[in-house]
């Protein structure tokens, strides 16, 4: 397990999800959630290859903090297919001001733990992380 800045461990299932999305393109996206009684960054919910964008913004709470990784397949002007994996801080107006300072201050070292990250994005509410912004970030 490695142990973040804050004092928050990461579960070795996130690097091993992480890996599976990555390599074996067996999830559309990720959603880790900080647990306060084990003090680590955990798994809390795996998206199947079939579904979309529209499935992954549902599966952000709509005032807990969380991280996501999200697989988004495009197609470039000239044709070729392409994916790009985004990293999103999940962080609403609405959660609680100290999840927000804790998710904060972990974001970095959670995301080293994850190598292979194209895209990250810091989202405070859902038109921040809609699919033209997911869209537009790609290119």
């Amino acid at each position: 397990m490695a142990n973040a800045a804050s004092g928050m461990a990461v579960d070795d299932e996130c690097k091993l999800k992480f890996l599976e999305l990555k390599a074996k393109r067996t999830h559309r996206f990720i959603i880790y959630k900080i647990d306060d009684k084990k003090k680590m960054v955990v798994v809390e919910k795996v998206g199947e290859p079939a579904l979309n964008y529209e499935d992954f913004a549902a599966s952000l709470p709509t005032n807990e903090c969380r991280y996501a990784i999200f697989d988004y397949d495009f197609v470039t002007e000239e044709n070729c297919q392409k994916s790009k994996i985004f990293f999103v801080a999940w962080s609403p107006d609405t959660a609680r001001v100290r999840s927000k300072m804790i998710y904060a201050s972990s974001k970095e070292r959670f995301k080293r733990e994850l190598d292979g990250i194209q895209v990250e994005l810091q989202a405070t509410d859902p038109t921040e992380v809609g699919f033209d912004v997911i869209q537009g970030r790609a290119n």
